[in-house]
């Protein structure tokens, strides 16, 4: 009937729309066969009437449905084209991007301290480091010097690619304010290294208010001296069910209205102590039955209930509870958790 002829045209015209380049194509797509089914009904009836150019419209209406069936089948077929190029060009661009962040990534892991590195330096610990992305803004940072080892968690502004940026930035300042200023305090290397950054991001013509959060930390035989940049040390002492906690100046390395040295504060370890420093990414992932944040004081919690076991084990248990907390929902940021045991 006239009302499904219609429909069926209806259909197909909001069917294709969204792959139609142009108002022509939508124009033939919808109306040619349609006009030409028309032609051929008011042809028959102008026959059955018996009145003149009856054939004359049976057969314009078959020519019409039969070039826009053609028509069709060219427009379908350039649309299929297009599309698959399209396709094969996003294909390429995310190759192209996906290639870049690997390397990137092998830039990024160039600049961390190796495994063995650590365990030459900090024989008893772990690092648990998980980037959000295949990059990351957190990054760890460790330098012998003497009988002397700083180290440090870091945590630059953003993750993936331009928290990554950041992260090499604020890499170069600190070893800079280390090795070139010969700085041995960690109170007076984070003053030095918000400097450079500071002067870096200024020399830009754009507004870059970014920076950088940290907990630097200095060991030399049994005195730990900490300064820090919002992220605070912990410490656990042997046998202890409590958590010392070493607050970090609410101050980042960037630019920011406040200016103030950072102080450093020192510690005597003994043997068993357990130190831990680390991003804000752990307590801040979203999880659990509620999808609510697992915060600082469930994590002082999951670091006491594992004091009896050793690094190695801490390290698997951090993860297995991180994985269990974030179920299903997306990892938020950067996770970085460096755990030392003196001995």
């Amino acid at each position: 009937t006239y009302s499904e002829y219609f429909y069926i045209f209806i259909n197909r015209y909001n069917k294709w729309k969204p792959l139609s380049k142009s108002k022509l194509e939508l124009i033939m797509l919808s109306h040619i066969d349609f006009i030409g089914f028309n032609l051929i009904v008011f042809g028959y009836l102008f026959k059955i009437m018996h009145w003149p150019y009856a054939n004359l419209l049976i057969n314009i209406g078959f020519i019409t449905v039969i070039a826009g069936l053609i028509a069709w089948n060219i427009i379908t077929r350039n649309i299929v084209f297009r599309r698959k190029k399209s396709e094969d060009q996003l294909k390429l661009q995310h190759q192209e991007i996906t290639d870049s962040i690997a390397y990137a990534k092998r830039i990024q892991t160039a600049i961390l301290p190796t495994d063995n590195q650590v365990k030459e330096h900090l024989y008893n610990s772990f690092i648990l480091y998980k980037p959000k992305d295949v990059i990351a803004g957190d990054f760890y940072w460790l330098e012998p010097i003497n009988n002397q080892i700083f180290f440090a968690a870091a945590d630059c502004t953003g993750h993936g690619v331009p928290g990554a940026m950041g992260s090499v930035v604020c890499n170069n300042a600190l070893n800079k304010s280390v090795r070139e200023h010969q700085l041995l305090d960690p109170g007076k290397i984070l003053d030095q290294t918000k400097s450079i950054i500071t002067e870096e991001f200024g020399s830009s013509e754009a507004e870059i208010s970014d920076g950088m959060d940290i907990a630097l930390c200095k060991l030399q035989e049994n005195e730990l001296s900490y300064a820090g940049a919002h992220n605070p040390l912990w410490i656990i002492r042997k046998d202890s069910q409590e958590v010392d906690e070493i607050k970090a100046d609410k101050i980042p390395i960037g630019k920011y209205h406040v200016d103030k040295p950072f102080v450093t504060h020192k510690v005597t370890l003994k043997a068993g102590d357990t130190i831990y420093i680390f991003s804000d990414g752990f307590s801040d992932q979203f999880g659990g039955i509620k999808g609510k944040k697992f915060k600082s004081p469930n994590f002082k919690k999951l670091l006491l209930s594992m004091q009896n076991e050793n690094l190695t084990t801490q390290k698997k248990l951090l993860q297995d509870a991180f994985t269990q907390w974030q179920g299903d929902l997306e990892q938020v940021d950067d996770v970085l958790v460096i755990g030392f045991r003196y001995s």
